[in-house]
């Protein structure tokens, strides 16, 4: 019992050498400036501390959102990955524990008759032995240097990561429904556009077909005309055909089968219009990839700090005891009791450098880790610079493109009226009505770019899975 109480202290002794450092977050002066705008608040809200369901309010978009959050097969994927890491964190907090193995055994022996516990035996009249055991086995390591420690917090750094990781997947999903629902609305409204273009230009080839029985336009006038009739009705299934190709995309983002989908119309989606982006540091607290890459970090920090204390003695006590008898009705006696108890402390000193090369990719496994979260960071910061300009630069397109739609309107107005009275080119009119056409659609899509970068915006300040 001394000499256990000696080793226990002269490990304890030798702990002053070495001590598991504490993880502290590295300074990156790199990204102090990762928005790329001086338009920062004082403060670090942000239009990320916002749930999903307060930024969008289109009853069916949020619908669609939460059933995509219950049946996405990424999300559920994500799920088990969690699970697999959370048993590893329960394995981990028992590192402290001691090991117990319990055992029964039984064995008969026969010997040779030539050799001396042979003929001991032959001379008792038995030619074997038999012997029983019960027993166990007890083992403890002491955590002296904090290497137990160091693997208990790098086994719940990685729970933490899968986590975050899960995060990542939901605040993706919520980003992906949202801007395939935005695409049907857009989608729709081209195709009520294009719908009535075909209306009108079925109806203009009327016209122009009474204008030259009239003799004041000529055949190439209605060719055109039946033509860009056509060329309409070809856009129109274009785009029928890109809807169903995007309910189909929404049905997997849903974990569903294909099918149609209600939806209400694009121009009643309103979003946040004043954008909150909150300081850069809100990125390392919202942004689920950059928060995993330093839980990827922190794991590399406590798997180095494991490596190190290899190079330290280790301070094991076991002991075992039970029963042993050699005939089985007494195996359970007082007198059949046994008992061990052994400690030691072991110093590697020649393992074929197994111990050196596991420290150097220790090491270097950090210093990779490091850089993935620089580099997760640069990356987060330049989604949030390019969002927010997309934004701003949609917002003055939007005005453009209906100040065009509108004038581009009226001169496909004006020009039927000149047609009709003899005053101006049917070339002039086609022109006008292809134009008027391809306004209104680009409006539309500005008008969808505009959804899809505030959703970008959201998405890259880390939006969408709280």
């Amino acid at each position: 019992m001394n000499y256990m109480v000696m080793l226990t202290v002269s490990a304890f002794t030798l702990q002053s050498c070495f001590v598991a450092k504490d993880y502290q977050r590295p300074q990156l002066e790199e990204t102090q400036n990762l928005f790329r705008t001086d338009a920062l608040p004082t403060d670090s809200l942000s239009m990320s501390d916002l749930s999903w369901k307060e930024l969008f309010n289109d009853p069916y978009l949020v619908q669609y959102i939460e059933q995509g959050l219950q049946n996405n097969i990424d999300i559920r994927v994500a799920i088990q990955q969690v699970l697999a890491a959370e048993a590893y964190v329960k394995q981990g907090k028992a590192g402290f524990l001691p090991t117990l193995n319990a055992s029964a055994d039984a064995s008969r022996s026969y010997f040779s008759d030539n050799g001396p516990q042979g003929a001991q035996l032959s001379g008792s009249g038995k030619d074997h032995i038999d012997q029983f055991q019960i027993g166990g086995n007890l083992s403890w390591e002491a955590d002296i240097w904090g290497k137990i420690r160091s693997n208990k917090r790098a086994l719940e750094a990685d729970y933490l990561r899968t986590v975050a990781a899960h995060q990542a997947v939901k605040s993706r999903l919520v980003s992906n429904i949202a801007a395939t629902y935005y695409q049907l609305l857009a989608l729709d409204a081209q195709l009520e556009i294009t719908k009535k273009s075909v209306m009108v230009r079925d109806s203009s080839v009327s016209t122009i077909q009474a204008l030259k029985d009239a003799g004041n336009v000529t055949q190439v006038a209605v060719d055109q005309n039946i033509a860009q009739y056509n060329s309409a009705r070809a856009l129109q299934v274009d785009l029928e055909t890109a809807i169903f190709h995007t309910e189909n995309t929404l049905s997997i983002l849903l974990g569903q089968q294909p099918q149609k989908y209600a939806r209400s119309v694009l121009d009643e989606q309103q979003l946040q219009s004043d954008l909150k982006l909150g300081v850069p540091t809100t990125l390392l607290r919202n942004r689920p990839d950059v928060i995993a890459a330093e839980y990827n970090l922190v794991r590399a920090f406590e798997l180095n700090n494991v490596a190190r204390s290899s190079f330290y003695p280790s301070l094991r006590i076991s002991a075992s005891g039970g029963f042993q008898s050699l005939e089985l009705d007494q195996l359970l006696n007082t007198n059949s009791l046994f008992a061990n108890i052994l400690g030691g402390l072991t110093q590697p000193i020649l393992n074929q450098r197994k111990i050196r090369t596991q420290k150097e990719v220790a090491e270097a496994q950090q210093e990779q880790a490091l850089l993935e979260f620089k580099r997760a960071l640069l990356i987060a910061g330049s989604e949030v610079s390019n969002a927010l300009y997309a934004y701003n630069a949609e917002s003055k397109k939007f005005e453009f493109r209906a100040l065009e739609v509108e004038a581009l309107r009226n001169a496909e107005s004006n020009s039927s009226e000149l047609l009709k009275n003899g005053y101006a080119n049917y070339l002039d009119l086609l022109t006008a009505r292809q134009s008027a056409l391809n306004a209104e659609l680009n409006v539309i899509n500005s008008k969808l770019q505009q959804l899809l970068t505030v959703v970008d915006l959201y998405e890259a300040l880390g939006g969408g899975w709280k």
